[in-house]
């Protein structure tokens, strides 16, 4: 197999559904959840209304077992509750214009489980989550740091909850192990400076590198934050106010610069699926994404495939300046609007889908993909499976988010959804305009959505 569509990395992760390298679902159903620390809680009172049924929309899989196992878990909660669910799933593009029609009209989903700080632009149209989030919090050992930032109103001091966050998708570094050792490293250096040489002997010995310049919603706005916060620079000020324009930035910039010609070409085109295609293909050598990744190559029937698994690590991302990881997560957060007719009804399966039972398959038969909000299930089993996926256990143990370090509102969701970090990287990294110019424009282009 020379080159790996989207469609075909779906398919090979269905495939591994029945492969030796994963347990079955009767396994992982019978064992995964049984460690996980849980307190006696008693759950909220939600009786469901008479007559419930509820229309659920969220985006679509990026490995199979998500699907899948969503699926059943809702099939299980209509069985064990008589309620019916319309589950749908639409692509990672769709589901932002698909929300703001939802709520600017008051009508569709019950429940949408959109994207990280989106809830934060509905906060008038959610009905309130704190006894939901509340008990899951107190069962499962409390809420991680990225999940309270995303799931409670921005000035309430993490108490009004609006939305349950029930995964993040984080970006470590994916790289080939003998690769990197040809190119004179053990491995991934945390030095910035360091992780540059070891892109520049890899060009060199024809094995790029290739980090998304494009408009994908995940990995661009992942690599561009990763470049900002790994030189100490943050869009946002604590204050609100537009930072962009600054010596940290201007660093990043000449950073990306120096960078982006060790790259394969045509990142600036790229979509959340070309790093997958490329890394499969053996075009490249390094790059940031989700488990998903090693996920096709370790359980594809491709031999091939299974052998760039064994040679593919996973690790943090290099910190530059900064003292963690300077990587957030893209989170999936179940929002429950106030046009539904059934509000007890969704929390009811909200809190079903959130349960070990439920969400333990769920989440190690992802194998990483989405990381835990909930600390307990971070003593999960199969996150000591795989050395290999030990990158992914904390992705959503940060505190960074998007619009670091300033409030998080409509605004913050706007940079990222009009890709305003990513393009300013993008103008540097192919000489379209100078470092200096570049920040300017994009703190100009930034204030529209932060005027003060």
């Amino acid at each position: 197999m020379d080159h790996l569509t989207r469609r075909q990395s779906l398919v090979l992760g269905a495939g591994a559904l029945g492969g030796a390298s994963l347990l079955g679902p009767g396994a992982r159903a019978q064992g995964m959840e049984a460690g996980v620390p849980v307190a006696d809680v008693k759950p909220p009172s939600l009786p469901i209304e008479k007559g419930a049924k509820l229309k659920v929309l969220r985006p679509a899989k990026f490995v199979a077992p998500d699907e899948t196992y969503f699926r059943a878990n809702t099939k299980k909660f209509t069985e064990t509750t008589g309620v019916p669910v319309e589950l749908d799933f639409i692509s990672w593009e769709q589901l932002r214009p698909q929300t703001a029609v939802t709520a600017n009209t008051g009508a569709g989903p019950d429940i949408i489980i959109g994207w990280s700080a989106d809830p934060q632009i509905y906060v008038s149209k959610l009905i309130d989550m704190s006894d939901l989030a509340g008990y899951l919090g107190a069962k499962y050992g409390g809420w991680f740091d990225l999940a309270t930032i995303y799931g409670t109103k921005w000035g309430s001091g993490g108490k009004q909850w609006i939305s349950i966050p029930m995964g993040g998708s984080s970006g470590p570094t994916v790289y080939r192990v003998s690769w990197v050792k040809e190119a004179g490293f053990d491995a991934i250096p945390n030095d910035l400076n360091q992780f540059l040489t070891l892109c520049q002997n890899l060009k060199k010995n024809g094995h790029p590198c290739g980090f998304a310049l494009g408009h994908a919603v995940g990995d661009a706005n992942g690599f561009a934050n990763w470049l900002l916060w790994s030189h100490g620079a943050c869009a946002i000020d604590e204050d609100g106010k537009v930072a962009i324009d600054s010596k940290e930035t201007i660093d990043a910039l000449n950073y990306c610069k120096e960078l982006y010609p060790t790259m394969i070409p045509g990142t600036t085109s790229w979509n959340d699926a070309s790093n997958n295609q490329a890394f499969a293909a053996g075009e490249i050598s390094v790059t940031f994404n989700g488990v998903s990744i090693y996920f096709v190559l370790k359980n594809s029937s491709d031999k091939r495939l299974n052998a760039i698994a064994a040679d593919t690590n996973n690790v943090l991302a290099p910190f530059g300046v900064s003292k963690q990881a300077p990587e957030s997560a893209l989170v999936v957060n179940a929002m429950v609007f106030k046009h539904t007719q059934y509000p007890n009804a969704a929390k009811e399966y909200l809190r079903f889908m959130m349960e070990a039972a439920q969400y333990g398959p769920w989440l190690s038969s992802c194998l990483g993909y989405w990381s835990e909000p909930l600390r307990a299930y971070a003593k999960m089993a199969f996150w000591d499976s795989d050395p290999k996926i030990a990158a992914y256990k904390a992705g959503m143990d940060t505190p960074y988010y998007d619009g670091y370090k300033g409030p998080i509102g409509a605004n913050s969701s706007a940079l990222a959804a009009n890709y305003i970090l990513v393009d300013m990287f993008a103008k540097v990294a192919t000489g379209n305009s100078s470092a200096a110019s570049a920040a300017k424009f994009a703190a100009n282009q930034a204030k529209r959505y932060y005027p003060g």
